[in-house]
């Protein structure tokens, strides 16, 4: 008898107080006020290992939301992804305090040099002992742009390309800088790293240029997990190349099938076997003991949720809120000249101010969003596993701590009895081992990464090229 499919979860989380259940915040209890004390982070990160998640995954953006109502004044009163905090630097703490969950952060490819961030995540590598993944992002808000120096955003399939070289420099550095065997730490001989084994990268490129070598020594996984989130054309051609897990979505069961066999195309176009990525989908659970518990928490979270909040995140363009319900969104657009918006292109015929609010209210339960006690919530998920194919979720916060909590204490135990998840931790496993199971803890031989591997392919790398002490 074939095993049962089994699910990934991650624990979805940003450094703010408003992620994307915006105005949810203010729920008696919900602990989202407290994100920028150092508490808060040891907290999800003993509950995530506690209820026996695979990982926390940081979101993040390098800017505001500021294209609704023409400036930022909204997402500032929602709290909406500002104030927040640099991911990174949550997760030292995290594993401090842990020994098995894993941390998946998101860092942009548009506006900081490789070199540096090549450190910092080898450097959080060794700190988790293997734990650490890596969500590949391009940046998307005008603002970032504008934070960085540039008058605009970079345009989409131009940031893939920079993304692409970047992802190359990185994988010089984490695979082909340093030998396995290396560093000796000989005291006898007085030898800490074998300089015969440590070489040069000296990548040149049309937008980087990075001598190396690496200054960190080889972590257990070198390169952390490949997280990356897309849809797009250009980001699934992209996913095809690099990614392992991928983030991603659709309105329907045949709309997500439709984006994973693009990426299984795309990976099989660069040489990567079946199997090869797993796909996670952001999933919202709201679970209780009888149903009339369930119901009060639904209740409750639809209650307090932010149309606001959501329209700011969604950076429209108008303000449906401030026109009589009946009035023509395609009317809305002419009167305001934004014809030629993402809204207008994605419109329904006919559509009014109050359905445009009706749809944006309901916007967060659509395909993966179940309510309902432990076997409504188990038979939901499976379906998800088996019919329409996904690997894992990325599990929506309604409450900090109460949803990681519920789904630990009502959902895990239901999920295992029916073989969905395993039975525990392994001891010792990286993330990558987790993932994609035992031996497994570095990037596979047919990744395009690997290729670097001993200092081959590194061009114009010169084995004799020793690195000397300044």
């Amino acid at each position: 008898m074939r095993e049962p499919k089994k699910l990934t979860v991650n624990l979805f989380e940003m450094a703010c107080v408003s992620h994307i259940t915006h105005g949810l915040w203010v729920l008696e209890d919900n602990n989202r006020h407290r994100t920028a004390d150092i508490d808060y982070w040891t907290e999800v990160a003993q509950v995530s290992e506690e209820a026996g998640f695979d990982a926390i995954f940081l979101a993040d953006v390098v800017g505001a939301y500021d294209v609704f109502r023409g400036g930022p004044a909204t997402a500032l009163r929602e709290g909406l992804q500002i104030p927040n905090l640099d991911p990174l630097t949550l997760i030292p703490a995290m594993a401090a305090v842990t020994r098995h969950v894993g941390f998946g952060a998101t860092f942009s490819t548009s506006y900081e040099p490789p070199f540096a961030f090549a450190r910092r995540m080898s450097t959080l590598d060794h700190l988790t002992r293997g734990r650490v993944g890596w969500n590949i992002v391009t940046s998307y808000l005008p603002n970032a742009a504008r934070n960085f120096g540039l008058a605009e955003e970079i345009p989409h399939d131009r940031r893939y390309e920079i993304a692409d070289e970047y992802l190359d420099v990185l994988y010089k550095l984490w695979e082909g800088s340093w030998d396995d065997g290396a560093v000796l730490a000989d005291r006898s001989t007085r030898v800490y790293s074998d300089p015969d084994r440590v070489r040069y990268i000296n990548h040149r490129g049309e937008n980087f240029s990075v001598a190396g070598p690496h200054l960190t020594a080889p972590s257990l996984q070198r390169t952390p997990v490949l997280f990356q989130a897309t849809g797009s054309p250009a980001g699934i051609s992209f996913a095809g190349k690099h990614a392992e897990v991928v983030f991603t979505g659709g309105r329907t069961a045949a709309g997500f099938r439709a984006n994973a066999a693009a990426m299984d195309t795309a990976a099989a176009g660069h040489g990567r076997g079946s199997g090869s990525i797993r796909y996670i989908v952001q999933a919202g659970v709201v679970v209780g003991r009888t149903d009339r518990e369930v119901a009060k928490k639904l209740q409750a979270y639809r209650a307090h949720s932010s149309v606001d909040g959501i329209l700011a995140h969604g950076g429209y363009a108008i303000d449906p809120a401030a026109y009589p319900p009946e009035t023509p969104v395609a009317e809305i657009l002419r009167r305001e000249g934004k014809q030629d918006t993402p809204l207008a292109r994605t419109l329904a015929p006919g559509a009014t101010a109050g359905e445009l609010l009706k749809n944006v209210s309901s916007s967060r339960e659509g395909r993966y969003f179940v309510a309902g006690t432990p076997g409504v919530v188990a038979d939901e998920i499976e379906r998800w596993l088996d019919g329409d194919g996904i690997d894992g979720i990325n599990l929506r916060q309604y409450h900090s701590f109460g949803t990681a909590r519920d789904f630990g204490e009502l959902v895990v135990p239901e999920l295992r009895r029916r073989g969905r998840l395993r039975e525990g931790y392994t001891a010792g496993e990286t993330l990558r081992e987790r993932i994609f199971g035992p031996g497994r803890a570095r990037l596979p031989q047919e990744h395009f990464g690997a290729r670097y591997r001993g200092g081959r392919n590194l061009g114009s790398n010169d084995v004799d090229d020793i690195l000397a002490v300044s």
